[in-house]
């Protein structure tokens, strides 16, 4: 295994993230960590983990009770298993290599309390394609559409289980019918915007498996102030990470 391109990011004081440049993570990645926080009793998967950003965030202020990572991708999650020794977290969480439009081994179905999921952005048919398999499959829908994840998140959601994204805004209606059709009802949404003058780039969506239909729009999370500085809420959100990067 060349581990050359491979390097350790301080993701907070207290965890560490082994990354590559074929596996690593970008502000949505954190957006949505922080958006999807779980409770210490409950217990969490992530679909198409990369480099386990997500989780890692997760473990830096408290965590859930348990977390399953899964990637199609054995050097992803390879990085995640020994991120995992580093930060002494083998018995807090689990990576598992494995396509979820296949049946997988040691999944208990319904018995996950959240589920996310930071899906490739673009359809299958849409745009260039890079040449890098790695990059190929993190930003087009060739090995995982939308109705993939929700489909897999209503298996192992429990009732009223949560089913948290994030995707460009130019697919917030394909998301919200994929979870309809999968009986994950949307419940909350956030639009993440540059600045409050510009138009949303992204959005933030959490569904929950068998709820009623009533969806809760949510303040817009703005990544700049007036000024092009950081925002406050931005600030926040990056915590430990974000020190050196803004400063602070």
């Amino acid at each position: 295994m060349d581990l050359s391109f491979e390097k350790v990011e301080n993701l907070s004081k207290s965890i560490k993230v082994i990354v590559s440049k074929n596996h690593t993570f970008g502000t949505d990645t954190i957006l949505l960590a922080d958006f999807s926080m779980p409770k210490k009793h409950e217990i969490a998967l992530e679909i198409g983990t990369g480099c386990g950003a997500i989780p890692f965030y997760w473990y830096s202020f408290s965590g859930p009770k348990f977390t399953t990572a899964i990637d199609i991708q054995k050097e992803a999650c390879s990085m995640v298993e020994r991120s995992m020794e580093i930060n002494n977290l083998k018995d807090k969480m689990e990576v598992i290599c494995a396509d979820i439009r296949g049946p997988i081994d040691g999944l208990k179905l319904e018995g996950y309390n959240l589920v996310v999921c930071n899906p490739p952005y673009k359809a299958s048919n849409c745009g260039p394609v890079s040449v890098s398999k790695e990059r190929r499959i993190a930003r087009h829908e060739h090995e995982c559409t939308i109705d993939d994840v929700t489909k897999f998140a209503y298996r192992v959601l429990c009732y009223g289980g949560r089913l948290c994204m994030c995707q460009r805004f130019e697919r917030l209606c394909d998301v919200i019918v994929s979870m309809r059709k999968a009986n994950i009802e949307p419940k909350k949404i956030r639009l993440v915007q540059q600045r409050n003058n510009s138009v949303p780039k992204l959005f933030l969506i959490e569904g929950k498996k068998g709820a009623k239909p009533g969806i809760l729009g949510m303040s817009t999370l703005l990544i700049e102030d007036e000024l092009g500085n950081i925002s406050e809420e931005m600030k926040r959100i990056y915590k430990f990470y974000g020190e050196d990067k803004y400063g602070r």
